[in-house]
């Protein structure tokens, strides 16, 4: 079910950014810890979020808005594909598929280690720090998010260590005047590119716990641990 570990792949990667802020820029590892910094002081946020996966006429295109608490509560309601859900209340991963009228459930095994599941919880960051090199693509000096764009971020480059990380690289964007990330180019395992967006935060709004509560469609067909099914 390679679509359904791709979802995976984005709840996770949403996940690390969520942990993940900025400050004086000094080595690319202060700067790293500075990012988390920043972040942790944040109590709940919402984004909206446009997720491209793939290539060509193979690439997939979702839009939606996000939602997270800490430490680690994540929720998207998508407006496309409409009414796809990925939910995560830190014990199980949920994913509503509308065009397949299927909901995928994952519980997370607490004792993981630095892939998959496990990098949704606080500890994602501390684990994309061991695991994973971390350096600038040029220079600490802001660059515009796109030609002619007035947003202007600083560009990481964080590279696996070891062939076990689900991710082999990832281009981590962030504002440099709001500290927020901007946006994320991934490459999984797999050598496909995986390239999250996001806008319009707001922070700090007091969202409840029942956001994160999610009610499946009573006619959908429940997939339980789908990522290990064969």
């Amino acid at each position: 079910m390679p679509k359904f570990r791709l979802f995976f792949a984005v709840c996770c990667l949403i996940c690390i950014t969520v942990t993940a802020g900025a400050q004086t820029i000094t080595t690319a590892d202060t700067f790293f810890s500075a990012v988390s910094d920043a972040y942790a002081a944040i109590k709940d946020y919402s984004a909206t979020i446009s997720i491209t996966a793939g290539s060509g006429s193979k690439a997939e295109a979702m839009t939606g808005r996000a939602a997270f608490k800490k430490p680690n509560l994540l929720r998207i309601d998508f407006t496309n594909p409409d009414e796809q859900t990925i939910v995560f209340n830190g014990d199980q991963l949920t994913i509503y598929l509308p065009g397949y009228n299927v909901v995928l459930s994952q519980s997370v095994d607490k004792g993981a280690g630095a892939s998959g599941a496990s990098l949704a919880t606080p500890q994602g960051l501390a684990l994309m720090k061991r695991y994973y090199s971390i350096a600038y693509e040029t220079g600490s000096e802001p660059v515009p998010l796109d030609e002619g764009s007035r947003d202007r971020v600083v560009v990481l480059i964080l590279a696996r260590k070891t062939t076990t990380e689900m991710f082999r690289t990832i281009r981590l964007m962030v504002g440099a005047d709001d500290k927020l990330i901007r946006r994320i180019e991934a490459e999984n395992i797999s050598g496909e590119r995986i390239v999250f967006n996001f806008s319009g935060y707001a922070l700090n709004q007091g969202i409840l716990d029942n956001r994160f509560i999610y009610d499946s469609p009573a006619s959908a067909n429940i997939f339980n641990d789908f990522l290990f099914s064969e």
